[in-house]
């Protein structure tokens, strides 16, 4: 049902820990249960199973259940353990895991959409639940109750949906690009504003509520970054990918952006640098090709592959201003839904290959260290001798090779790596 692979020690990318190969179609949505070695996934061929690591080190289905239809999309609350399914009926079922995930109760089911789910979320603040679809509305319902609250006539159809509890917006991302900000209220929304930056259609969104800052990846192969908090507008584009961005995730401990494309890549962005907003690429001057043939890599602008810029930018251009921000990876399948848990450091891929993979990805902490910028941690030659944590408190001895101390800011720094 499930290989356990052996990772190789001291490697710098994600270790491969194990594969679940039992689905006989493609898995459209996969969660890792936090504190727990199990997964839950949902499939094109109707079944809904949970996986749980047994003694042999092998994922087996602890439930198997078969839905009236294909299940295309699913969120998960671990701390009620509310499942909430979406199907190509437009149906939306709910049901509540036991403790042992060895048994789930019906709970709920909403005659959401006219056609296909495309995301379902579930709000437990709010006790709402959030879906989109393939007939272009955006809706939200009481999950007490089952009533629906509120609909939303889309554009296009949607392929992206966030939700800001704080603020009650949500966030929507759908086929012509664009991405709408809706405030949401008990039975009623207002439209806040739009985004437009993708050439093609928006296929991920990611909230990040502490930076209150908005990732999205799209069709075009690009990420942009949009400054929600800031005020003042400011939208980063990314640039990594080969295909079609198929996921975003955010790891806010190390303030890195996960994401992944349909080629199998995934790249790991390190977002606690200052980038620039971007023609020449580096100096905003329209620059065609007869005009100039340089062309150079400008990470600090999003760009990791080489973009044409001026002559006279091309000579300016340092090596440390080509030092890459990301790190390049293979998934070695076509990714179809990326989920990433913090609390463990586990990312989790599904592919059109029906193939689920689970990574562990604390090793890239370190490499976050080395190339870590800042004052005498750059400088230094440091190695952790001893690390515990108990109840949030951690205890550390730093051994010096050159015999330097480290300084206060950089030892909180090292502790907020640790902690997550």
């Amino acid at each position: 049902m499930a290989a356990e692979i052996q990772p190789k020690p001291q490697t710098r990318t994600p270790v491969l820990l194990n594969k679940i190969e039992a689905s006989q179609d493609v898995v459209n949505t996969a969660v890792i249960i936090p504190k727990e070695d199990g997964v839950i996934s949902v499939s094109e061929d109707r079944t809904i199973r949970i996986w749980l690591k047994r003694d042999s080190g092998q994922y087996w289905p602890s439930i198997y259940h078969t839905m009236p239809d294909s299940c295309s999309c699913m969120s998960f609350n671990p701390e009620t353990r509310r499942l909430s399914m979406g199907m190509e009926n437009g149906i939306i079922s709910e049901f509540i895991l036991s403790e042992d995930y060895n048994k789930m109760t019906p709970a709920q089911t909403y005659q959401a959409h006219q056609g296909r789910v495309t995301v379902v979320l579930f709000v437990l603040e709010m006790e709402w639940v959030l879906s989109t679809g393939q007939d272009k509305n955006f809706t939200w319902h009481c999950s007490e109750s089952g009533t629906q609250l509120g609909l939303y006539r889309t554009t296009a159809w949607v392929s992206g949906l966030q939700f800001d509890v704080e603020t009650r917006h949500a966030f929507v991302g759908d086929y012509s690009g664009q991405v709408t900000i809706l405030k949401l209220e008990l039975d009623s929304c207002s439209l806040v504003t739009t985004f437009k930056g993708h050439t093609g259609n928006v296929t991920a969104l990611c909230w990040d509520p502490v930076q209150r800052v908005l990732f999205s990846g799209s069709a075009d192969h690009s990420i942009i970054m949009w400054d929600i908090g800031g005020g003042k507008g400011t939208a980063i584009e990314l640039q990594g990918h080969n295909e079609k961005v198929q996921g975003l995730c955010y790891a806010p401990h190390t303030r890195q952006l996960i994401s992944c494309s349909s080629d199998g890549g995934i790249v790991i962005w390190n977002m606690d640098v200052t980038r620039q907003e971007h023609h020449c690429r580096k100096c905003g001057q329209a620059v065609c090709g007869k005009c100039s043939a340089k062309r150079s890599t400008i990470p600090l602008m999003g760009f990791e592959f080489e973009v044409r810029v001026c002559d006279s930018c091309h000579e300016s251009i340092t090596d440390e201003d080509r030092a890459p921000t990301a790190t390049f990876h293979d998934s070695k399948h076509s990714i179809v839904y990326m989920h990433y848990e913090p609390t463990m450091g586990w990312l989790l891929t599904s592919g059109a290959d029906k193939v689920v993979k689970v990574r562990q990805t604390r090793c890239l902490l370190r490499q976050r260290l080395d190339r870590q910028p800042n004052s005498d941690l750059f400088s230094t030659n440091w190695s952790f001798d001893q690390s515990q944590i108990f109840s949030h408190q951690i205890f550390f001895r730093v051994e010096l090779i050159e015999g330097r101390p480290i300084s206060e800011k950089n030892i909180s720094w090292i502790c907020s790596l640790i902690q997550e």
